[in-house]
């Protein structure tokens, strides 16, 4: 076979066996994995990414793609194949469902599964058992002297007129699940003046300005698998009332991408899996804290667990 033949028929038509499942890669049709512009979302595409471009599936990479709304919006759209979603955004998603679904961990899980797949061809694989819910941070100092432990407490400290500011996303500002509905469910109301708009949605921004008392912020917006939240003496308030959904980070795929290499529901599942709290804030504090690159870390996480050579 000549040498341009033998690279078409290896690049274009090479029969490739996974978790025991054949399939051909094919070249011309790679999946098209994007992720959000976060730390945690940063760190979960790149393993994806390398997982599936170990196992022989051509892979274009577009992690940091961009907030939850572009993503979304793309996958919808057929420019991303797969992204890394949360179990809880189906509530925004698919409005009019009953909310109290979304803070059970099975029946939102199920629930997204079933809507997504039915109204957009979109197929929701094994979800890490971790809650990566919306959260109000404060230095622990402050915590301490004011004795905040829950937003109760931070809708007293708002309400005294202390010095109040929050950093924060857009996204969490502006959308009804995150902030506004805060506000709503503990009596309390941030004026803009107390508040620091970062662009995205990386919370190593948002936390940072809180530990370093930044333009004077001294609350931050925070994710429950967050890594750099003790490492940076900030404490998550309480959310007593249970506003926040549940937030399973979970892969997310366009189900004629799953059906051009089904394998990837049984690579991705093992690894989700055992990305559980404690692990999931240990490789974000190696991103957030340590100053690793998101590659980096997905390349050591996929080598010392054996899912990679």
């Amino acid at each position: 076979m000549k040498g341009r033949e033998k690279a078409f028929a290896i690049g274009i038509s090479l029969a490739i066996l996974v978790a025991g499942t054949t399939f051909a890669a094919d070249a011309s049709k790679p999946i098209i994995v994007g992720s959000k512009i976060d730390t945690e979302g940063s760190i979960l595409g790149k393993i994806i990414v390398k997982l599936l471009s170990a196992n022989g599936i051509p892979v274009v990479d577009k992690v940091g793609f961009g907030t939850t709304d572009l993503v979304r919006k793309a996958i919808v759209a057929k420019e991303l194949d797969l992204y890394i979603e949360y179990t809880g955004n189906g509530e925004f998603f698919f409005k009019g469902t009953d909310s109290s679904i979304w803070k059970d961990e099975k029946k939102g899980y199920e629930a997204v599964k079933k809507l997504d797949l039915e109204k957009n061809g979109i197929v929701w694989l094994t979800p890490a058992p971790a809650n990566n819910t919306w959260a109000i941070a404060v230095r622990k100092d402050l915590a301490d002297k004011a004795k905040l432990v829950s937003l109760e407490d931070f809708a007293r400290y708002v309400g005294s007129g202390a010095a109040v500011k929050l950093a924060a996303s857009e996204e969490f500002i502006s959308s009804a699940a995150a902030l506004p509905a805060f506000q709503s469910a503990y009596g309390f109301t941030l004026k803009s003046d107390q508040l620091l708009s970062v662009s995205g949605g990386n919370t190593a921004l948002t936390e940072q300005a809180a530990a370093q008392g930044t333009s004077g912020v001294n609350f931050a917006m925070a994710y429950g698998t967050d890594g750099s939240l003790a490492a940076l003496s900030l404490v998550v308030l309480k959310d007593t009332k249970a506003v926040q959904p549940i937030y399973e980070p979970t892969p997310i795929i366009r189900k004629d991408a799953l059906d051009r290499y089904p394998a990837i529901a049984k690579l991705l599942a093992p690894l989700f899996s055992g990305l559980d709290l404690v692990t999931l804030q240990g490789l974000n504090a190696r991103v957030a804290v340590n100053g690793e690159s998101p590659d980096a870390v997905a390349a050591d996480y996929l080598k010392t667990r054996g899912f990679v050579k």
